[in-house]
């Protein structure tokens, strides 16, 4: 475990040292969709029933916040290794493929668990109930991270160098999460545009969180966690293969 908790603590003082960056950063971006979106679209839309749009708001932005930031430590961090040349004393040492990706993928979910934490206490304020179901919240909250963590991992792989990195972010990752129900609920969009938001990922995150907090959703909580559980192992067993292989690593 020596070779995992080393890593895990490098990762993790990676971004805590600019926590102004990537936590307090995030926190503040989601609260200003918070104001901007509740003072000039809330008093016209209902998403669910009884649930007002401003509350309706926060488990969305705080998910939307936790999965972009979760895919941002492992990608920056791998990429930023691969560049600069030093991912060659990570792989040097008897570090096995399993702590190699346990550590990796669970520091993305501690800096995605701080942020979201983070946005749910800035926004709280303007009308968030108590939770329906906290450990509905906590569960989806940990596989919405560690699939962003290990997209993030595969994409840090994949890419060659920063811009080819920014490719995964803008024209992948941002539009599952903005086209995934955070600011609207799917059910208000025409019948085609509903069956494709069916085949977005970060519906089913989002949706599932949410039911945590207000006991209602787009579709059936238990659909939700059986796309997300699946998703997370088929992606863990994807990413660990590929580790496996050292494909674009050691060679």
């Amino acid at each position: 475990m020596t070779g995992f908790s080393t890593l895990f603590k490098k990762e993790i003082l990676r971004f805590w040292r600019v926590g102004i960056q990537t936590i307090a950063a995030p926190m503040l971006t989601a609260l200003l969709y918070q104001l901007i979106f509740s003072h000039a679209v809330g008093r016209y839309v209902e998403a669910l029933p009884d649930v007002p749009y401003h509350a309706f708001l926060i488990p969305g932005l705080a998910m939307m916040s936790m999965t972009q930031n979760a895919f941002a430590n492992t990608s920056s961090s791998l990429i930023q290794s691969r560049i600069t040349g030093n991912l060659v004393f990570i792989l040097l040492p008897p570090i096995s493929t399993s702590a190699f990706f346990s550590a990796y993928v669970g520091a993305s979910v501690v800096r995605g668990l701080l942020v979201g934490a983070g946005v749910v206490a800035v926004t709280a304020p303007f009308g968030l109930p108590m939770p329906h179901n906290t450990l509905w919240i906590l569960v989806f909250a940990l596989l919405g991270c560690m699939i962003m963590g290990m997209l993030g991992l595969l994409a840090g792989i994949v890419a060659e160098k920063f811009d080819q990195l920014a490719v995964f972010q803008n024209f992948l990752i941002m539009p599952l999460t903005f086209l995934s129900g955070v600011f609207y609920s799917i059910n208000s969009l025409p019948e085609f545009w509903r069956g494709v938001s069916h085949l977005n990922p970060v519906f089913y995150m989002i949706d599932g969180f949410r039911y945590g907090f207000f006991g209602v959703s787009d579709t059936s909580p238990w659909l939700s966690f059986g796309v997300v559980g699946g998703f997370t192992i088929g992606l863990a067993v994807l990413v660990l293969g590929i580790l496996k292989s050292g494909w674009k690593l050691r060679s």
